[in-house]
């Protein structure tokens, strides 16, 4: 099967730009094209797409808060944020709203559909430099929302913090994929999370808003 994809892009070029290319290569299909947050939340719940290429800056509801919405209508689409901003502030507030990966808008057209099959995959897409932020942030040690989870959940959520891929967390570990990937389950149920990288800032990240 394809994966689908979405786009909410409020710049018209960008947006047939982005529709070309997913229409055009081979295991993807294009599903819907948005040019706000609010057309975006009232067409996806009718044509679901796997993954929702979401531009941050949107006028009047914001990329960031559109995705929030959408992971109660559509919860099984995997948001990646592309933006022409490399802000710390934006790209922690995006992954903590559900957004699974963060690229630049600058991102090649052959790492953007790379990154659709990466996040579709279970993995969390991101521009180099946004990446190296992320891990960065990484720092502290585990917030009291890590007592809600078994010893092998937090090692497997330490090796998400530290950038590793599932299939290589599995390999570390001594564990099956599917294991892995049912220690993730877990650890989203438990957390309220919907992503890798949403639980491992939750649990590992920077304390921010005063929490």
């Amino acid at each position: 099967m394809p994966i689908s994809v979405a786009i909410v892009e409020d710049s018209r070029q960008l947006r047939e730009q982005l529709a070309a290319l997913v229409a055009g290569a081979s295991g993807f299909r294009c599903v819907g094209t948005y040019e706000s947050g609010e057309e975006a939340l009232r067409g996806l719940p009718q044509q679901p797409a796997d993954v929702v290429l979401m531009d941050i800056n949107l006028p009047r509801m914001s990329g960031v808060e559109c995705t929030e919405q959408l992971q109660s209508l559509v919860p099984n689409a995997l948001v990646v944020m592309l933006t022409v901003y490399d802000d710390a502030e934006l790209i922690f507030s995006a992954l903590e709203m559900g957004a699974s990966g963060y690229l630049l808008k600058r991102t090649p057209p052959a790492a953007i559909l790379k990154a659709i099959r990466e996040v579709h995959a279970g993995g969390a897409p991101m521009s180099c430099s946004i990446a190296r932020q992320v891990v960065r942030s990484f720092t502290r040690p585990a917030s009291p929302a890590a007592s809600d989870l078994a010893p092998r959940e937090t090692e497997v959520l330490a090796l998400v913090a530290q950038g590793y891929l599932n299939k290589e967390i599995a390999d570390r570990l001594g564990l099956t994929l599917e294991t892995v990937n049912t220690y993730l389950k877990a650890i989203y149920r438990k957390l309220h999370v919907r992503s890798r990288t949403a639980a491992a800032m939750k649990v590992f990240g920077p304390k921010r808003g005063g929490g």
